[in-house]
């Protein structure tokens, strides 16, 4: 017996186990608990034997039950089943032989809600309470109309059981409340506890992060400073170019640094921007810059697209800006063999208000559908296998997506596997100064960055600088990168040698080193300004430090430092600050050399401005070639399998050709679906042209008509929306024409696709038929509809909604007097039709029967514009000869 209390009191005080299946154990022990206690009182107080017995047998099954669930490990399918036994047997059977409502029944009602509400999950959990509520309705209802035999209770037994049973059942709901309620305060202490623990490991992280941030810039800053005066000297090809890789595989390492720092001061919440005005048309530059070196190494041609203005300034960071396009630029490179990339920029202003939008595109490797949701996962590597020879950690991306999300921005990625990828980032900005950049001659500018022979910047042969900083080899660094402009350099290793040096020289710039043992950069700062009989309380004292986070600028800044450099130091950098700080009567700024004009691999274009947005349908849409080019849409031609071979719709084959070959062959022909394959090219192809694509199709209710084939190729590319129109023919057209003209004004993807939505309901889609055969055979129309069509002479008015094509009226009689009834049928209520454009679209009419059906139009409705379209041969092999339709739009009273 102890045993099994000892592990009674193990599981349900055991926080690993599942809350619900411990509160089920609670409750069996309290519940078989009160069933005894419910016998005895019943005994005591005597209760009628058919109650008793029916509590009794309730307390060995219960147990059985309980006892069964708990060795099996079924813990969960006995909670089921005990509250099926519960709600449709045992408190109904219970209420029937304990006086009903006149008894403690109701109490044992609640607490069976009580049961289910706490320990059944989901939907079973729902049913069982619907179902609890019923039966309880049922059992009240039945007593009260005495439809059934209730075993009743003499007065002295509905009080005793009553009070039983309300004695019971509160000490349960007790109990259980009270566990509940410790259950969740104890898992409120441990989320309180693991909350503090996450913290102090996050802050362990960071300055871990931190720390090691700091000892590696220490060695890179000797590697790159010591490199980089290699690269000034007169040196043979072979040494250059192993300086060049040294000086390559140093910055790498110096960009991982920063990556692990930024992903950790992201996740912990620490990562702010830093806002200041800049020029982006210096910010490109300095990014083709730094990525042209990269793309000449593996011969890559880089397409650099840039609109003819920009705003001179603009109010954001920089810096992360130009994080996330070289992240990206990066990535192009490392995943494209042969081919180009390329970075394309817009910039679009309203008012103060500024949305620069980059493209970056590359002719690579692509990138497997399944692994676009994981692209960015921070240390996740998509086709790991593939590219395990790719170097790399998998930081890069995710750091460029928690970035855009910082600046509101929204980068999106469109991808077609072996055949590129191209990211799309959009960062909102804010306008400084609006004026358009005429100077953006990135060609120019990338090559003053390229290297052809040093050339100092200055001379300040009387000025005289400290170095202060307790590492040899960061001290030979500087002087040796200062040494050309014949600057005076003294040193100290220490604080307390740089008091001393303090007190015997006078110095016009002292650059500290913030972590040093004994006496900090700080201490030794303020020390200086403060010291008595000090020769530079007024020097210029810049932190030149491996701590390179932003926190650690806005201290130096806060205690009093001039100026802050990050190691490693760069060569021409430190010449920019000693000029910006020494005192300007000792400065003479030199000439800046020669300029590199070899403009490699680079192609440089002015182009004209990307298209917000695109729209593109089928060639299924029935438009004229004059409304398409004037619209710019972008058209996919269906494809038509005959016997003599499969033919693009309206560029291989045109309506009267397939209307000759049914004709003279009697042969059957085939709509083919588009290939997933074939949108996923078209779409690539048109997002040259443009930021998001809008395809509209025809009805995915439609057969062979390939809406799922484009939903399958969208997958792969974000910014691209497949629309079905739930139309054919024209009136899918009229729908292109109006979300062209709003992409034409300005709207966004959202407003256009909510205005499409609204426009199913405008546009009158409907054709009288010529020959029902082609419907038939299409699946259009049902089979039985032949005969009767057939057997009466009719020609049937088809109308279209909602993607279903229905029998909306039929004409007898005359070829004319059927045409003159269906047009007078579709132009009612002329006030709610849009007369500026009407389509007329046909199969194999000749220009009299077009002019008939022109002249009887104009009778009722004085249309604007009257397009005459011939039906694409698509459409012609489904619907067949004679057949015309008149598709125009509707006017909604609140438009």
């Amino acid at each position: 017996m102890k045993g099994w209390i000892k592990n009674f009191r193990k599981f349900i005080f055991d926080p690993s186990e599942d809350v619900q299946d411990r509160l089920f154990i609670l409750l069996t022990v309290i519940a078989l608990t009160g069933l005894l206690v419910a016998v005895f009182a019943g005994f005591a107080f005597g209760e009628n034997l058919v109650s008793l017995l029916m509590t009794l047998g309730s307390f060995f099954i219960y147990a059985a039950i309980v006892f069964t669930g708990y060795k099996m490990h079924k813990i969960r399918t006995c909670a089921n089943i005990l509250g099926v036994v519960l709600v449709y047997i045992f408190f109904p059977a219970v209420y029937f032989t304990s006086g009903g409502i006149y008894g403690g029944s109701p109490l044992w009602f609640v607490f069976a809600v009580i049961y289910v509400g706490m320990i059944l999950r989901g939907k079973f959990r729902i049913f069982c309470l619907a179902s609890e509520f019923l039966i309880t309705y049922l059992c009240y209802y039945l007593q009260y109309h005495h439809l059934v035999i209730i075993i009743p209770h003499s007065f002295a037994e509905f009080y005793s059981d009553s009070l039983g049973s309300f004695l019971i059942v509160s000490v349960m709901i007790i109990i259980l409340v009270s566990f509940q309620t410790y259950v969740y305060r104890r898992e409120n202490d441990r989320t309180r506890a693991q909350k503090e623990e996450i913290d102090s490991l996050s802050k362990a992280q960071n300055q871990f992060f931190s720390s090691m941030s700091h000892e590696i810039r220490t060695p890179i800053n000797t590697i790159i400073g010591l490199n980089e005066m290699i690269l000034r000297e007169e040196i043979s090809d072979e040494v250059e170019e192993d300086a060049r890789n040294v000086q390559a595989a140093s910055k790498m390492l110096l960009n991982l640094i920063n990556d692990i720092l930024d992903l950790s001061k992201i996740r912990s919440g620490q990562m702010k921007l830093t806002l200041s005005p800049y020029s982006p048309a210096e910010m490109i530059a300095d990014v083709v810059g730094m990525i042209q070196v990269r793309a000449d190494e593996k011969k890559l041609e880089f397409r650099v697209g840039i609109p003819p203005a920009l705003p001179a300034t603009l109010l954001g960071d920089e810096v992360r800006i130009k994080q996330i396009l070289i992240n990206i630029l990066n990535n192009a490179v490392k995943y494209t063999e042969k081919g180009h990339i390329g970075l394309s920029v817009e910039c679009r202003t309203n008012d103060d208000k500024a949305e620069l939008i980059f493209s970056i595109s590359d002719s690579g490797m692509g990138i497997k559908k399944e692994n676009i949701p994981y692209l960015f996962t921070a240390f996740r590597r998509v086709d790991e296998e593939k590219n395990k020879h790719i170097e790399g950690t998998g930081l890069g991306l995710s750091i460029v997506k928690q970035f855009t999300d910082l600046m509101n921005g929204k980068i999106t990625v469109n991808s077609v596997y072996q055949q590129g990828t191209t990211f799309v980032v959009q960062i909102p900005q804010e306008v400084i100064r609006g004026e358009a950049s005429t100077d953006m001659d990135i060609l120019r500018i990338k090559n003053e960055q390229k290297h052809s022979s040093y050339s100092k910047s200055f001379e300040a042969p009387d000025a005289k600088v400290l170095i202060v900083d307790d590492t040899a080899a960061n001290i030979m660094v500087v002087k040796k990168l200062l040494r050309s402009t014949l600057v005076k350099i003294d040193s100290a290793s220490s604080g307390q040698e740089a008091l001393k040096k303090t007190l015997e020289s006078e110095y016009d710039v002292i650059l500290m080193d913030h972590l040093m043992p004994n006496m900090d950069g700080i201490e030794c700062m303020h020390l200086i300004r403060q010291q008595t009989g000090g020769l530079c309380k007024r020097a210029k004292i810049v932190a030149l430090t491996a701590n390179a986070g932003r926190e650690d600028r806005e201290l130096y800044e806060r205690e009093g430092f001039d100026g802050y450099m990050i190691k490693p130091v760069n060569g021409k950098a430190l010449e920019a600050e000693l000029i910006r700080l020494l005192p300007q009567e000792l400065v003479t700024v030199t000439d800046k050399g020669e300029i590199d004009n070899d403009e490699g691999s680079l192609w440089v274009q002015t182009h004209e401005r990307k298209k917000p947005v695109m729209i593109t349908m089928t060639s299924l849409a029935d438009l004229p070639r004059e409304l398409i080019q004037t619209f710019q849409i972008g058209v996919i031609p269906v494809k038509i399998e005959t016997k003599q071979g499969i033919f693009r719709d309206g560029v291989d084959l045109d309506t009267d050709a397939i209307l000759s070959y049914l004709e003279d062959t009697g042969g059957q022909v085939q709509i083919r679906p588009i290939s997933t394959m074939d949108f996923e090219r078209f779409f690539v192809e048109n997002l040259q042209y443009a930021n998001n694509i809008i395809h509209l199709s025809p009805s995915g209710r439609v057969a062979d008509l390939s809406y799922k084939n484009a939903q399958e190729a969208k997958k792969a590319l974000e910014n691209v929306y497949i629309f079905d129109t739930e139309k054919i023919s024209t009136a899918q057209g009229i729908m292109a024409i109006e979300a062209a003209r709003l992409a034409g004004n300005g709207e966004g993807v959202e407003e256009i696709l909510k205005r499409l939505e609204q426009m199913k309901d405008e546009i009158s889609t409907s054709f009288v038929v010529g020959t029902m055969d082609n419907l038939i055979q299409s699946g259009q129309l049902k089979r039985s509809m032949e005969h009767i069509i057939k057997a009466f002479m009719i020609r049937p008015m088809l109308k279209m909604n909602r993607g279903r094509t229905r029998v909306a009226g039929v004409f007898l009689g005359s070829k004319e007097r059927a045409w003159r009834n269906y047009i007078r049928l579709s132009l009612l209520n002329a006030k709610t039709i849009d007369d500026s454009m009407l389509f007329i679209t046909h199969v194999g009419l000749d220009r009299r029967e077009l002019e008939f059906i022109r002249e009887e139009v104009l009778k009722r409705v004085e249309f604007k514009k009257i397009y005459v379209q011939k039906a694409s041969p698509g459409i012609a092999v489904n619907v067949g000869k004679g057949t015309f339709g008149l598709l125009f739009r509707r006017i909604k009273k609140s438009q």
